[in-house]
């Protein structure tokens, strides 16, 4: 029983010890040249594209707390109103009350109902059909920045990696471009249940790829993810608050930018 305690006691130690290691900075280690920084002289017109509500809140929060705090102009577009359930309404209104928490203006958020792009495991979307709607948005919100899900999405919902196609569709449709995009990193089951204590890998594989266009960005105030994945009321089950509180999303987020395939 000894050992039993002793071990949840350093467990409890070095969980404060990496949030405290979190808490006292945005990035894991200075990069050069630096992610989004508000000394470059330019605000970013910034578009985070994502399947359902909830994605901004559950995977992206320490991204969009990162540039609020840089004083750049985030935009989301939500493909879907997530109504595999039947909740979809309930939801569209909940992304709002949650953006709210997280300093987006309501009316930079926009939600789409496609009838070809309805939220479900067993629903394709069609990636030429993103492309399109996503390259709309760009040009009527003078987007230079997107932000996405990287080919696994995260959880591997098929929803989630079709949004990826889309935005990889697109950047091979426009190679002269003016805006690039980048893509939230998934991490492995072991690492994305460690809540803070993913720090410590991370910021040895930022190191590594310090001169790769590679950002860790981490999150110093992680009860703004907590509250605002709250105001999704008909998502906030027992396991949603579990996985809130351990995911390793609620505190950091890797970005890598897309590159162009040949």
């Amino acid at each position: 029983m000894a050992w039993f305690l002793a071990a949840i006691a350093v467990s409890i130690s070095f969980w404060v010890i990496s949030l405290s290691r979190i808490l006292s900075s945005s990035s894991c280690v200075p990069s050069n040249p630096p992610f989004f920084r508000a000394g470059s002289g330019k605000k970013r017109n910034v578009l985070l594209v994502i399947a359902h509500p909830d994605d901004e809140s559950m995977f992206f929060a320490p991204t969009i707390l990162f540039l609020n705090s840089e004083g750049h102009n985030i935009h989301i577009l939500c493909i879907s109103t997530g109504n595999a359930e039947g909740v979809g309404n309930n939801r569209k209104v909940e992304i709002y009350r949650a953006c709210a928490i997280l300093k987006i203006p309501l009316q930079q958020v926009k939600v789409l109902d496609h009838p070809c792009l309805q939220d479900g495991f067993k629903n394709t979307w069609d990636h030429e059909l993103l492309a399109r709607l996503i390259e709309d948005e760009i040009k009527v919100r003078d987007i230079d920045s997107l932000i996405t899900f990287d080919d696994f999405g995260v959880s591997g919902h098929p929803n989630h990696r079709d949004v990826h196609h889309g935005i990889r569709m697109l950047l091979s449709a426009n190679k002269q471009r003016k805006f690039e995009a980048w893509e939230l990193v998934s991490r492995s089951i072991f690492r994305k249940y460690t809540g803070p204590l993913d720090v410590w890998l991370s910021i040895v594989s930022s190191s590594y790829y310090r001169q790769t266009q590679i950002y860790c960005l981490l999150n110093n105030r992680p009860s703004k993810s907590y509250l605002a994945m709250a105001e999704h009321q008909s998502q906030w089950v027992w396991f949603r608050k579990l996985f809130v509180l351990f995911s390793s999303y609620t505190y950091m987020n890797t970005l890598q930018k897309i590159i162009d395939l040949e």
